[in-house]
């Protein structure tokens, strides 16, 4: 049985898309199977693993409409060990279209439910804000990773996210578990991103990934290449970083 991981976050620009990307990447060279679900409609995961969103005629759009099968909008291998169910801007109509649908917040559940036992790990890239999708994502996972980036705000939004996940455990997914907090985008030459760590750290009796991904050029600049960062650099700061979060995220499944 795959375990099921959203990444979630509803502050844009903090790493939820690098982290989607760069983690799944990581599993996958650790041997192990990894399907990487695209929820947001801007696509980024999609086009950071290469693949053209706009040239696609099924995506996570069609198969929440009903319109096709998990199966047919599998992008398969997209690097190796990893498969994709990929995204593109239609899906922002998506919220619109499942007004009066019953039980939608289940609908991807009950299609990934399908094929998750192919697959040691299903990680969900979020979109930034708390709607219909992002409920979908976490109806379906097992647990929520919240990146959090190294900045003054960071705290900001954290409780809203930590009582949404709550209400979802509460109402919709007695499984759901808050997988734990990931630092992105730190800076060791700031004492802000040092206080921020150690700010979140006493607020949060939340798990928090001993693994912080720096700030990184290359890791900044893989995505537009449309590749993974174990593919662009493996030897950079940020590639490294991942693997050491992947390990993390693996040895948690044991526990």
């Amino acid at each position: 049985m795959g375990r099921i991981i959203a990444i979630a976050n509803q502050k844009g620009g903090v790493g939820k898309t690098t982290t989607s990307i760069n983690l799944s990447a990581s599993l996958a060279l650790k041997n192990q199977k990894v399907l990487v679900i695209d929820t947001d409609p801007q696509g980024n995961t999609t086009s950071g693993f290469g693949v053209d969103k706009n040239e696609l005629d099924n995506t996570i759009y069609e198969l929440i409409l009903g319109e096709c099968s998990i199966q047919d909008c599998l992008v398969k291998n997209v690097v190796e060990g990893v498969d994709l169910i990929p995204s593109n801007v239609n899906l922002a109509a998506a919220e619109i279209e499942l007004i009066g649908i019953e039980k939608k917040e289940y609908i991807l559940k009950n299609e990934v439910d399908w094929i998750r036992d192919k697959y040691d790990f299903v990680i969900i890239d979020c979109p930034p804000s708390l709607n219909m999708l992002t409920i979908n994502a976490m109806t379906t996972a097992n647990s929520v990773l919240v990146p959090i980036q190294c900045e003054y705000y960071a705290l900001e939004g954290l409780s809203q996210l930590i009582h949404t996940v709550n209400l979802v455990k509460e109402r919709l997914n007695p499984e759901l578990d808050m997988e734990g907090v990931v630092f992105t985008m730190y800076d060791s030459r700031t004492n802000l991103s040092m206080q921020v760590v150690e700010n979140v750290k006493n607020h949060l009796n939340q798990r928090v990934y001993k693994t912080i991904i720096p700030r990184n050029i290359r890791l900044a600049e893989a995505p537009s290449y449309g590749m993974p960062i174990s593919s662009y650099e493996p030897k950079s700061a940020g590639a490294e970083a991942y693997m050491l979060l992947a390990d993390e995220v693996i040895n948690r499944k044991g526990e």
